[in-house]
């Protein structure tokens, strides 16, 4: 070929795999002019842009393990990366209109040593409530829908004498979409059980009284759920077929704890408003750097301060940084302490890292911080040292505080314990997320 026609060939080529691209990015949302439902239609067509960056968003979040967003549910491992990508809609659902999320987990519990609520309670804090989290700061809270709802099936695995059995289960929880703006506001377990407690929740189409607290499950016929007056058993047929077919059958009357509540909510019952005022966007890399340019000299004079008191690292300035699409001032420290990494646990280290040297120094540090600055956290970075060597190169370990500003502060003034604010914060070591109990792990 002469040069002009190899580079025509070869711009024909580009172009052609630029516009298979984009096709393939617009078709990971289902297109309105495929909804037959008019009502679904007009409200896809609405929130289109929308639920395209939904999409984006939660295809770039990272889980234990992998998560395909998908149209269809319980597809086998082989066949979710190429399956039907398309698992946010709306659809009918009994007589509520649901923003549905849909999605195959990739996790295989063990069933002898999880049970039944276990597994979908972890399945809840792992995958739904940080998708949840990402929901709410992507659309508004005056969504013209009754609820948001997930479908999301996982594996379990057990013995059967010989032979090992890998089975699936599917979680389904549809909650108000106000119930769902709160329940991704909320702080602790108990005020999530609460929201819970009022969801409509199946574990394999049956209905089911997950609870976070306990290992076994509440039974269903004790909750204050609200149900619908009348079910709407005519499903959409852009609707996924396990929704479709979720029936109000015998209730899984598994035993459990007493939830300690005190009836139903009736339909003239008062239920305390939802502070929708909390919900905003989520902070970018352009909000931290504003911060950072604004408090440029406050943050210098906190790292020299702080690497002459506080053991801030030299490396590693104090300075604005997104966490979990919240504004953080993040401070890295080196602890003079040494671990002995065999005669002590994560949990114990972490432990004494944040009562032994990071508490003394919270409240000096916090005077020295841009308290006036608009942000949400403070990340506290500790690198901790080994007392063993290991061929001649010294072994450490990042254990990360990440703690509301103003729950610092109340622990400061000596408002509430060092426990309340470990509860309430994120601890992470080496990049994992650990639970701890600053009392049992001494």
């Amino acid at each position: 070929m002469r040069p002009s026609v190899v580079t025509c060939v070869s711009l024909c080529a580009i172009t052609l795999i630029f516009l298979l691209l984009i096709n393939g990015a617009a078709s990971a949302q289902i297109s309105p002019n495929e909804i037959r439902d008019p009502d679904l239609k007009a409200l896809e067509k609405q929130y289109f842009p929308e639920l395209k960056s939904l999409h984006q968003s939660i295809a770039r979040m990272r889980f234990p393990f992998p998560l395909y967003i998908s149209k269809y549910v319980g597809l086998e491992p082989a066949k979710q990366a190429e399956a039907d990508s398309r698992g946010l809609e709306f659809v009918k659902f009994q007589d509520r209109t649901v923003l549905k999320i849909t999605g195959n987990y990739n996790a295989a519990y063990n069933a002898e040593r999880f049970t039944r609520n276990e597994r979908a309670a972890r399945t809840f804090e792992d995958v739904l409530l940080p998708i949840l989290v990402t929901v709410t700061q992507t659309i508004s809270p005056d969504i013209a829908c009754d609820a948001i709802g997930f479908e999301v099936s996982y594996h379990t695995r057990t013995n059967d004498k010989s032979a090992d059995y890998e089975g699936k289960e599917i979680l389904v929880v549809v909650m108000g979409t106000k119930n769902a703006f709160r329940l991704a506001q909320a702080t602790n377990d108990q005020d999530r059980q609460k929201i819970l407690d009022e969801s409509q929740i199946f574990l394999g189409g049956k209905e089911f009284g997950l609870s976070l607290l306990d290992k076994e499950p509440f039974v269903v016929e004790t909750l204050p759920r609200t149900k619908p007056t009348k079910p709407d058993a005519s499903s959409s047929a852009a609707s996924s077929t396990a929704v479709s077919r979720l029936n109000h059958g015998s209730p899984n009357l598994l035993s459990g704890s007493s939830n300690g509540l005190t009836g139903p909510v009736g339909a003239g019952a008062s239920t305390p408003k939802p502070d929708l005022s909390k919900a905003k966007p989520a902070a970018t890399a352009a909000d931290a750097e504003k911060l950072q340019v604004q408090y440029k000299q406050q943050l210098e004079g906190l790292s020299v301060l702080g690497q002459s008191q506080f053991q801030f690292v030299a490396y590693d300035p104090p300075a604005f940084v997104v966490v979990n699409k919240e504004l953080a001032l993040q401070m890295t420290l080196r602890n003079p302490l040494h671990f002995d990494a065999e005669k002590s646990s994560i949990y114990k280290r972490a432990a004494q890292t944040f009562d032994l040297f990071l508490a003394p120094k919270l409240k000096d540090i916090l005077a020295a911080s841009p308290e006036e600055a608009t942000f949400d956290l403070y990340d506290f970075s500790v690198v901790n040292l080994f007392s063993t060597l290991m061929g001649g190169k010294e072994r450490s370990e990042a254990v990360e505080f990440i703690v509301p500003k103003g729950l610092a502060r109340k622990f400061v003034d000596a408002d509430i314990t060092n426990q309340e604010l470990i509860d309430h914060s994120q601890v992470v070591v080496n990049g994992v997320r650990i639970a701890l109990n600053l009392q049992m792990v001494e």
